[in-house]
């Protein structure tokens, strides 16, 4: 690791990658076009430099540096210290974990790559909310499942508040964008895949009995937080799926359902051979928060 440099001003353009780190929908649109993504924390920083995405900086309180050394002493990058006050300035926030680092986006895996290695694959529709999209992957990478495939519309998974969130899940979990929505459903459906919808309707088929059979690949389909699956997604499905409710709530949060579902199915005898990955397409509408 490259010897540490002081950074005492916030417009010091050592550190242009952390500037207005709280401009969600700026940074959406500039770190991937900019080709980098920030990560915060020092297991999170950890996970992303094992992942293999290369280094570009570190920025750190003097009081975390010594923590942290021993993540990311092997990294060949600048690293850069700074006071709390100069952070808040810089980033927008109170960096109260005291460590950030910007790294190298690699290329993106197709969709049709990630479906041929997986028989478990949690498909997401339109989710723009970063901490469900991070809860999704965490509970994705916990319980079983083998892939994440986007709708074009849906956010950034290399976003810094999904990556936390995920606690750096994202990078054990492949994941593409589906480049034609809704008719990505068909190349899931194409590839051997069931896709199972997600619904709240009374009318759906209990997750908890389910019919699968022992060979079949499996897809469950997520929507948005409110407005959940789109009726062309509901319609392109092959069944819809619900989780009972009782005390009159009718819906989860949709990283909630993913978990439930991941869980439920990773009970399941049929479902749950080891190294093996499987699909699920799940449709859930939960109320707006």
């Amino acid at each position: 690791m490259a010897d540490p440099q002081a950074v005492e001003a916030p417009d010091d353009p050592r550190v242009a990658d952390y500037v207005g780190l709280t401009d969600g929908a700026r940074r959406m649109k500039h770190e991937p076009g900019a080709g980098f993504f920030i990560a915060e924390g020092e297991k999170v920083i950890a996970r992303t430099a094992a992942a293999g995405y290369p280094p570009r900086s570190l920025l750190v309180s003097p009081a975390r540096l010594a923590d942290l050394m021993p993540a990311v002493e092997a990294l060949d990058c600048p690293v850069y210290v700074a006071s709390y006050d100069v952070l808040q300035a810089v980033t927008g926030f109170h960096v109260h974990r005291g460590a950030l680092a910007s790294f190298g986006r690699l290329p993106l895996r197709s969709a049709a790559d990630v479906l041929a290695q997986a028989r478990r694959v949690v498909v997401m529709e339109a989710v723009t909310n970063h901490t469900n999209l991070g809860a999704v992957f965490r509970s994705a990478a916990a319980l079983g499942m083998d892939a994440v495939l986007l709708s074009p519309n849906s956010c950034d998974p290399l976003y810094r508040r999904t990556v936390r969130v995920s606690m750096g899940q994202v990078f054990s979990v492949p994941y593409a964008y589906l480049e034609r929505w809704p008719e990505g459903i068909d190349e899931v459906r194409a590839a051997g895949f069931r896709v199972l919808a997600l619904t709240p309707d009374a009318g759906a088929t209990d997750l908890g009995e389910l019919e699968v059979g022992p060979d079949q690949r499996i897809a469950l389909v997520f929507g948005a937080e409110g407005p959940g699956l789109t009726e062309e997604v509901m319609a392109a499905s092959d069944e819809r799926v619900r989780i009972p409710m009782s005390g009159g709530v009718d819906s989860l949060n949709v990283g909630s359902a993913a978990a439930v579902a991941f869980w439920v199915l990773g009970r399941r005898p049929d479902l749950a051979a080891p190294g093996t990955v499987g699909i699920m397409s799940a449709d859930v509408i939960t109320p707006s928060s």
